[in-house]
């Protein structure tokens, strides 16, 4: 089986949640909580009560508004924050190893509409 999550907008890059971090720990903590709760939103309304036992591989795509940021700073804290969010809404049992065997990112730009795009594959 094969399930699309779609978040719309675009999550803090890495950059930011370190300097979030540096300034006050409690800081860096809300920042994750606000943006994992963005996500479960996203998470509920795409994929309201689906529970994946299997194995997955994650497919994302960042669909950016321009090319200002890095590759790697938009997608690093992007996977950590939906995969805790796919975790603590129930639909992954976990994000480590035996549950998530790898993912791949893809960069697009969409000024009109900048998303974030995951397929996820049961393996």
């Amino acid at each position: 089986m094969e399930y699309k999550l779609i978040i719309p907008g675009k999550l803090p890059g890495l950059n930011d949640y370190i300097v979030a971090e540096r300034t006050n720990r409690h800081k860096g903590a809300k920042m994750k909580a606000v943006n994992g709760n963005i996500v479960a939103v996203a998470i509920m309304k795409c994929m309201s009560g689906i529970r994946i036992e299997k194995p997955v591989f994650m497919e994302y795509t960042w669909i950016e508004p321009n090319k200002r940021r890095d590759k790697d700073n938009i997608s690093s804290f992007g996977r950590k924050v939906i995969q805790d969010a796919l975790v603590q809404c129930g639909m992954l049992k976990d994000d480590g190893w035996k549950y998530v065997v790898g993912f791949s990112d893809r960069f697009e730009v969409d000024k009109e509409n900048p998303r974030i795009e995951v397929l996820i594959k049961e393996i």
